[in-house]
């Protein structure tokens, strides 16, 4: 690997790290990704150096790899006038080397990495591998992944995880993505630009176009939009702590680089008008729009012992909700219908899990929008118990685990004890009419 390279300014206030680029505390930051060239693997792990990351704790990270003959280069450039940050990942494999997703897969189990690290390179290698796997019908694992099977792929996702954990990043958003035209040479020959894996992983994105002949976006690059970001559109709210530049290969007059902003994730932007917000004590913040995927598997071979005990596994593992509904399938067999609402960046580790604990041979995805009205939480007492309640804009609602407790020691109904917290959080708010109703709770 190389000596210390030049990189940008260090962010303010950087968390202490174990050593091994992952932050010694759970990370709040936001990363804003702005693809106005596109995006590689190399420019998002240079841009990230370039916003503060530090280099010997991401090649510590890179260094638990069991990969030989190989060195990653950080250099200074210029692009389009900008300063900016280029990675390079010099190997000595022979050049017509080839290996399957289920090498680098393994590779990647085999090594010692951080816990967040391998989860965030494996979801964007097995999004890579499902997306060539279906371009070539065949499993993801048996892919090869030709010009995308060398060390270069590894080092670029793995470093990038690295360089997001050691920043503290736990949420990343991005623009929309810039897409080139034109042809591209491949091991098959000629492909249409973009690419086709690069198109299936970016499906239910927003894209924009550039009348250039160049591939702004490679496989890679999608891959880590489809696995790493939750959603798109301008930056969002945040207390700026850094902004990072990196480098494409290719020069030209308009700067060839992705860049990245790194911040403190501010209140959430106020909903739209005609949602009233509640006032008072425990008032939360505003309602936001965000994109979500959904994962769903059809099951008619699972106990109700295997799936409730799953439901639960999968909220553990990142699930922002997950349920089952009652189907009649093939030959009048009884089922049911699995389905989770979960993040970008969880959407891999979810999909594994679901598939090895259920044995079921396929799952669908797709990407969804969801309006999250504003919420809090705020603590009554009833008859000298605390008691959890959940604001919204137009409802309180007791916590049911804390009404059961409350119920169970005063001998009353749950709907009795769950009627007092809530009466007793209007009366704190300052009235009746605090807040206005709201709809069901739900994901």
């Amino acid at each position: 690997m190389s000596p210390r390279a030049p990189a940008g300014p260090a962010a303010p206030g950087a968390p202490a790290t174990t050593g091994t680029g992952v932050p010694s505390a759970a990370g709040g930051r936001v990363a804003w990704l702005h693809c106005f060239s596109g995006i590689a693997g190399d420019m998002l792990l240079a841009a990230l150096l370039d916003a503060g990351a530090p280099q010997d704790e991401v090649e510590a990270v890179l260094g638990q790899l069991p990969l030989r003959g190989w060195q990653l280069v950080v250099r200074r450039v210029e692009r389009g006038g900008l300063a900016a940050t280029a990675v390079e990942v010099l190997v000595e494999d022979p050049p017509d080397q080839v290996r399957r997703a289920g090498e680098l897969r393994d590779l990647l189990e085999g090594a010692d990495l951080p816990p967040p690290v391998a989860e965030r390179a494996q979801a964007a290698l097995w999004a890579l591998a499902e997306a060539e796997g279906r371009r070539h019908g065949c499993p993801p694992a048996e892919v090869h992944l030709h010009e995308l099977g060398g060390h270069d792929t590894l080092v670029d996702l793995v470093g990038s995880a690295a360089a997001l954990a050691a920043l503290g990043v736990s949420r990343l958003s991005a623009s929309p993505v810039a897409l080139g035209t034109g042809l591209l040479e491949s091991r098959h020959g000629p492909l249409p630009n973009p690419a086709p894996a690069t198109l299936a992983l970016l499906a239910g994105r927003p894209v924009t176009g550039r009348d250039t002949p160049r591939e702004l976006t490679t496989p890679t690059g999608a891959a880590v939009i489809a696995a790493w970001v939750a959603d798109h559109g301008p930056p969002p709210p945040m207390r700026l702590l850094a902004a990072g530049y990196g480098a494409g290969r290719a020069e030209e007059p308009a700067p060839n680089c992705l860049q990245v902003l790194l911040g403190e994730p501010l209140t959430s932007p106020a909903p739209p008008a005609g949602n009233d917000q509640p006032s008072g004590p425990g008032a939360g913040a505003g309602a936001g729009v965000e994109q979500l995927w959904l994962l769903e598997t059809t099951l008619d071979d699972v106990t109700g012992e295997v799936l409730g005990w799953l439901l639960e596994e999968l909220r553990a593992a990142g699930a922002l909700d997950c349920w089952a509904v009652p189907m009649v399938g093939k030959a009048g067999r009884p089922g049911q219908v699995l389905t989770c609402l979960c993040r970008a960046a969880d959407l891999g580790a979810l999909r594994a899990r679901l598939l090895a604990e259920t044995g079921s041979l396929g799952a669908r995805s797709w990407p969804v929008e969801r309006l999250a009205l504003a919420r809090a939480e705020a603590q009554v007492i009833v008859a000298g118990q605390p008691v959890r309640v959940k604001v919204g804009p137009f409802r309180v609602k007791a916590e049911h685990r804390d009404v059961a407790r409350v119920a169970k020691e005063l001998g009353l109904p749950l709907h009795t004890v769950a009627a007092m917290a809530e009466d007793a959080w209007r009366a704190q708010a300052g009235g009746p009419g605090s807040p206005a109703p709201v709809g069901p709770g739900g994901d």
